[in-house]
């Protein structure tokens, strides 16, 4: 018997898309084109079964999501799968549930997988949660008995023991996934597959779910941990990859593959954006032109490390005189929660009138206030008690990330949105007397 609880050797796995029909100048061009459709339709219909393997990579219709992919993990490790969006993650995650099939390659698990993907999967929608838990259970290979055992621990970890017996299509999405990750953490499997759905719960719910996949990787089950949220992994996994494009690109140490991470993917550009004239949010009063996060030395980039201090920048103009107007921002984790809120007009007297320019508004979040996750900006523009110009919005997403060595913080040791780093006084006494 392997040693290994996964080992993926050379996969691949590819989609066919959609192409971009041609358009027509002419009423001569469109006929012909009718002409020809039935041809092309055969043409295509015979394509969905059959691949030109020597065409397939120049084919504008092929795309790879995995390609030649090598992955062998241990019982008991706990790996995180980091990259882009479409770089592959959650289709490799797919394909070792076995939910789509690979093109080529060898997969081999050992053991009973469960595997947390999208909200509701595996879920029947006409069935109740209890039925579900059993279905699931079945699924997994277990038997009645074993999963009676196991059913009250089920159903308090997921916090949804009032509707248990009620149809799960009635759930709400963060009800349908706190009780998909508890069946799938409590049914005692040898490998657990959890993509960043884990962000659809709450934040009391998420920090016990990192516990328990915690609490799964040290009674040796293995864990493959996909994830945007670069605190999670680098406090919860114990080694990760990185996928670019559909290739493996490094297997290494989480703080290693982060490094790596934001040196290759040019996260930079992402903190920026710039809407084109006629798109951007507007009203009669005032329009958002763009928005900026720039490091303290002018840089717009969308990652800092936890000790680095930027500035957010917001480019607005205004069409008409405005009385009072205020700016705000408010900082959101990705689970909605608000962290903090500030406004542009802090210190500035009441009965102020804006006259009609362009404008930049900067906010500067000064080093070791935040905490290593993803948070969102909502950008708003008002006139308190009076008017609202542009509603609050979520428009730019930014990463705070700790890749210190040393004790200066304790990995992983704080949960919360923020992480304050205080000054801190102790001095020595010569007795009690402070006590009375």
């Amino acid at each position: 018997m392997s040693d290994l609880a996964i080992d993926v050797q050379n996969l691949s796995k590819r989609y066919r898309i959609g192409v971009e029909e041609n358009s027509h100048n002419s009423l001569v061009q469109a006929v012909i084109d009718w002409l020809g459709r039935p041809i092309r339709n055969f043409r295509q219909l015979r394509g969905l079964t059959k691949f030109e393997e020597d065409q397939a990579d120049a084919r504008k219709d092929v795309i790879w999501a995995l390609k030649d992919v090598s992955l062998q993990v241990k019982p008991g490790e706990v790996v995180g799968v980091i990259g882009k969006n479409g770089a592959g993650k959650s289709t490799l995650l797919k394909v070792l549930s076995k939910i789509t099939y690979p093109t080529s390659g060898v997969i081999k698990l050992q053991g009973r997988v469960s595997s947390l993907l999208e909200v509701g999967t595996g879920f029947h929608p006409e069935l109740t949660g209890r039925e579900n838990i059993y279905l699931n259970g079945t699924i997994l290979g277990m038997t009645k008995h074993e999963i009676d055992q196991k059913f009250e621990e089920i159903v308090n970890f997921s916090g949804v023991k009032k509707f248990i017996d009620t149809p799960v299509k009635r759930y709400s999405s963060g009800m349908r996934v706190r009780l998909a990750f508890s069946v799938a953490a409590h049914l005692e499997p040898e490998i657990l597959l959890v993509d960043e759905v884990l962000s659809v719960g709450d934040a009391a719910f998420q920090k016990k779910s990192l516990g328990k996949m915690e609490e799964v990787s040290q009674q040796g089950r293995t864990v493959l941990f996909v994830s945007h949220n670069m605190g999670a992994v680098r406090s919860l996994c114990s080694r990760a990859i990185l996928l670019e494009d559909g290739k493996l690109i490094m297997d290494d140490f989480p703080d290693r593959i982060i490094e790596k991470y934001l040196q290759d993917n040019d996260l930079s550009s992402g903190g920026r954006v710039i809407w084109p004239e006629g798109s951007h949010p507007q009203s009669h009063e005032v329009d958002l032109l763009g928005i900026e996060i720039e490091s303290e030395d002018g840089e717009v980039k969308s990652t800092f490390q936890i000790d680095e201090g930027f500035h957010i920048k917001i480019h607005y103009q205004i069409k008409r005189s405005i009385r009072n107007l205020r700016l705000y921002l408010r900082f959101r984790t990705m689970l909605g929660e608000t962290v903090f809120a500030t406004h542009e007009d802090a210190t500035i007297r009441k009965g102020f009138i804006r006259e009609p320019g362009i404008y930049t508004a900067t906010c500067t979040i000064p080093p070791n206030l935040l905490n290593n996750i993803t948070y969102r900006i909502m950008i708003g523009v008002d006139s308190p008690g009076n008017k609202v110009f542009i509603p609050g919005t979520d428009y730019l997403e930014f990463d705070v990330i700790d890749t210190s060595e040393g004790y200066r913080y304790a990995k992983g040791a704080f949960d919360g949105p923020i992480r304050p780093k205080l000054s801190w006084d102790v001095e020595k006494k010569k007795d009690k007397d402070i006590l009375k």
